[in-house]
């Protein structure tokens, strides 16, 4: 289970990355995606509540693909919301993360 966790993170940090790299050059985008970093934060803790584990965040995250899309989709409907759903939702559970019971940086 802790490889797995620690693959989850890699791919979480990641999209933070990809996340702060937008907000210089395209602050357009950055506010889009932080909107849906919103959004997907919301499912978050309406799946997981406040009180989680990283292994827990990381098995929500193994089946966060469909819902996480449909979550963006429904509030962004009309714009080109697909292309970014996937950083937006890795963004959000590296920052719920550091809500986990054994979050270390």
């Amino acid at each position: 289970m802790e490889g797995s966790v620690e693959l989850a993170r890699q791919h979480w940090e990641e999209g933070y990355r990809r996340l702060v790299r937008t907000k210089e050059p395209e602050p357009t985008q950055y506010t889009r995606l932080l909107e849906q970093v919103e959004i997907v934060t919301a499912e978050l803790r309406r799946r997981i509540g406040k009180s989680f584990t990283l292994a827990e965040l990381a098995a929500v995250y193994t089946r966060s693909d469909r819902w996480a899309y449909e979550a963006v989709g429904e509030r962004h409907a009309g714009c080109d919301w697909m292309s970014s759903a996937s950083t937006a939702a890795d963004a959000a559970f590296h920052l719920y993360a550091r809500g986990a019971r054994d979050y270390r940086p």
